[in-house]
């Protein structure tokens, strides 16, 4: 498990952040309160964005960086594992210490705000940047949401929440309409945001996308729903250019322009606040109370996170990019990174219990471009924000991405290493190659052959792909390569690094023994797959998302049209599959471990008064390994409340050694048993029987218990 990282300061409640905010703003003359507000300009500024300084009174220029997985760009910082990864982990306190060490870089290299996490849903399989987020489900994106941000924060960074609201696709996510009915943007799409708020986010980045018809970064949504209904008390800035005119978005509660200039193809255009914002106060057009506000907001959440107090210079500099004098902040993250790469490895067959291997497993191959490293990765040049996909994938491209990673531990060398000198090895990187491929295979006891499938942001364009991708077939002529490698090898095992969800044309193969998917682990990649390979930590991984059998099982796919309607509404991910009767490949929460667990009965309790209901149950361990269960709890409403057959609304990651049992509790409050009631405007418990279930995966129940408010 990972180890906490000390806070480097003492937050301030909201309430003694906004006093001081109120003693220093109103001090300021309207044109310094526009410049808080005012990024600098690209070309202009050491940081991806940073504000313009105040003094007399004195407020610093902030500087603004991304990104959700690490930092970017910047050197000697640590590559870590992708949202879509932590999700997989299902494991609260892993995910709050990547947050915590990720907030910890952020501070010592004097970064103010990180750009991260994403909280977008993976809402159609070839959306981009969903690998940025945690996956298909509101619950878990929720609870990664609120204990990243917690983690970040508690090292005195302000964590963005972004990015609000829909932005579910690359295609035209400048000009098109997510369209969304009032129940289903409350109960799916504001729902991490909402967790993102209860763990005190200081800043939210409104998106590029239009909502109901109307831009993010000027609708009022952002006042309406994220302040008046949710509780909000940060500041909300732009995506980079987002920003649509001057007027409109502060009224309806913009707070910041980033990066500051309006086109972003010249760095000296003006910026849509600035001086224009100054002259649409005194044309009346903008009062200057809502500028106070919005400066206010701003300065609130640099008082609430402490950086007032000795907060480091920034050494941050994209206008020289450059390794020297970088300051390293690396510390000992890398075992984190190794710890939660392993722990999110999802293993999702097993056949004759090839896996784990031992020492007996002396002759093995290695297939396929997924399981090397590559120069290429590393030129900034050629592969521009990881725009490429020449060797093995361990994180997806765009702004998202960490772009100087100090190293890459690829597949190859991890199993290696673990392996020991004894172990025969046959390798090839060469996909295409399909008779070499053919000979390497059948030279080996064991074949592991590698494959993966990729994704970004969408002003990078890779084989053809601009963003979203093209379709859910793996990349590098994969899919032939592993169908080559079972023909030839009765112990064949597939490897996939992914975005997401593919399409397994081969996983009926019987010489197919076992599928793993590692997902995208970051720099100790291969350290972190030998761990789980060879059984020196016991796989616990689950899936954040659905696997189909067919890409037109899906509720939704990216599309080019302009009028995006989310027709599903409630029925995202898993609960499309089991409200159409869809038998999924591999369904939400699945994942396998080297043991083997029984679950109890199900005890339940309810309290109407109290609105509260708490479950809890045994599970043994029945193996002979020990290991870690994701134990998750499913919610089916009364009929009457016209909601998905099941939602998740809990999970909890158990250790149990072999033999022993454990006693796993959950509780849930009015804010898990509620639905929104699109009349009074409201959350409210529906009246009638529900039912809990609780077990493995959305697909695999082990005990069910009714109770009724």
């Amino acid at each position: 498990m990972i180890g906490l990282i000390e806070t480097t300061s003492e937050l301030r409640s909201w309430e003694e952040a906004q006093r001081l905010a109120t003693a220093l703003v109103n001090q300021m003359s309207l044109e310094q309160k526009v410049n808080i507000t005012t990024g600098l300009g690209v070309g202009h500024a050491r940081c991806v964005g940073s504000t313009s300084p105040v003094t007399n009174p004195d407020f610093p220029s902030l500087c603004l960086q991304n990104g959700p997985l690490g930092m970017a760009p910047a050197f000697n910082v640590t590559l870590g594992v992708a949202g879509i990864n932590a999700a997989a982990s299902f494991d609260r306190k892993a995910i709050l210490d990547r947050g915590i060490y990720m907030g910890q870089e952020f501070y010592e290299k004097g970064v103010h705000v990180q750009l991260g996490p994403a909280m977008n849903f993976m809402r159609s399989p070839e959306g981009g940047r969903g690998w940025e987020s945690f996956g298909e489900d509101p619950y878990l994106s929720g609870v990664a949401s609120y204990e990243t941000i917690t983690g970040i924060q508690s090292q005195g960074v302000i964590a963005t929440a972004k990015h609000f609201i829909a932005n579910d696709q690359e295609k035209n996510r400048n000009e098109e309409s997510s369209n969304i009915d009032d129940r289903t943007m409350h109960e799916i799409y504001l729902w991490p945001f909402a967790r993102a708020v209860d763990a005190g986010v200081g800043s939210v980045m409104c998106s590029y996308n239009k909502v109901n018809g109307t831009s993010a970064c000027e609708n009022d949504m952002m006042n309406r729903v994220l302040r008046d209904q949710l509780g909000f008390q940060g500041f909300i800035q732009t995506d980079w250019w987002a920003a649509m005119e001057t007027i409109q978005s502060p009224n309806n509660g913009l707070d910041m322009v980033m990066p500051g200039n309006r086109d972003p193809k010249d760095n000296f255009s003006p910026s849509y606040f600035g001086q224009d914002l100054v002259n649409a106060v005194k044309n009346g057009k903008v009062s200057e109370s809502t500028v106070t506000d919005m400066a206010h907001r701003i300065v609130s959440a640099w008082y609430k996170m402490g950086q007032d107090k000795n907060f480091p210079n920034s050494s941050i500099n994209v206008l020289d990019m450059t390794p020297l004098g970088s300051i390293n902040v690396e510390a000992d993250h890398k075992t984190k990174v190794r710890e939660l790469g392993a722990a999110s490895v999802v293993i999702l067959s097993n056949q004759d219990d090839i896996l784990p291997l031992s020492e007996s497993n002396n002759n093995i191959s290695i297939i396929g471009s997924d399981a090397f490293s590559d120069p290429l990765l590393f030129n900034v040049l050629k592969c521009a924000n990881f725009g490429c996909d020449p060797a093995t994938l361990v994180q997806g491209w765009g702004s998202g991405a960490v772009m100087f990673p100090s190293y890459i531990v690829p597949p190859v060398d991890g199993i290696q290493a673990r392996a020991g000198k004894n172990v025969k090895f046959q390798t090839t990187h060469d996909n295409w190659n399909l008779d070499e491929a053919k000979k390497v295979a059948q030279a080996s006891d064991i074949a592991i052959v590698f494959a993966n499938s990729d994704s970004g942001e969408e002003y990078i364009t890779v084989d053809g792909n601009a963003g979203d991708r093209n379709n859910l077939t793996l990349w590098n002529n994969g899919d032939n390569l592993i169908q080559t490698v079972a023909d030839a090898n009765k112990n064949t095992i597939v490897v996939i690094h992914s975005v997401g969800p593919i399409l397994m044309p081969w996983i009926n193969h019987p010489n197919i023994k076992a599928v793993v998917w590692p997902g995208l682990p970051g720099q100790e990649s291969g350290n972190s797959l030998a761990d789980v390979l060879y059984g020196d930590v016991n796989p616990s991984g689950r899936l954040p998302y659905t696997i189909a059998k067919n890409q037109e099982d899906y509720a939704a796919a990216a599309t080019s049209d302009l009028e995006i309607d989310y027709s599903e509404k409630l029925n995202i991910g898993y609960r499309w599959f089991d409200a159409k009767n869809i038998e999924p490949l591999f369904p939400f929460g699945h994942g396998l471990s080297y043991t083997k667990f029984d679950y109890g009965s199900l005890k339940v309790k309810s309290n109407s008064k109290k609105n509260q209901v708490n479950a809890q149950l045994d599970i043994q361990n029945t193996g002979e390994a020990d290991g870690a269960e994701i134990v998750q709890l499913y919610l089916s409403f009364p009929e009457s409340a016209g909601e998905p057959p099941k939602v998740l609304r809990g999970f909890e990651k158990v250790f149990v050694k072999s033999g022993h049992k454990e006693t796993v509790c959950f509780e849930l409050t009015k804010t898990e048993l509620s639905i929104w009631d699109v009349a009074s405007q409201s959350w409210v418990i529906p009246h009638g029987q529900f039912q809990i279930h609780v077990g493995a995966s959305s697909r695999d129940l082990r005990q069910t218990s009714s109770f009724t408010l």
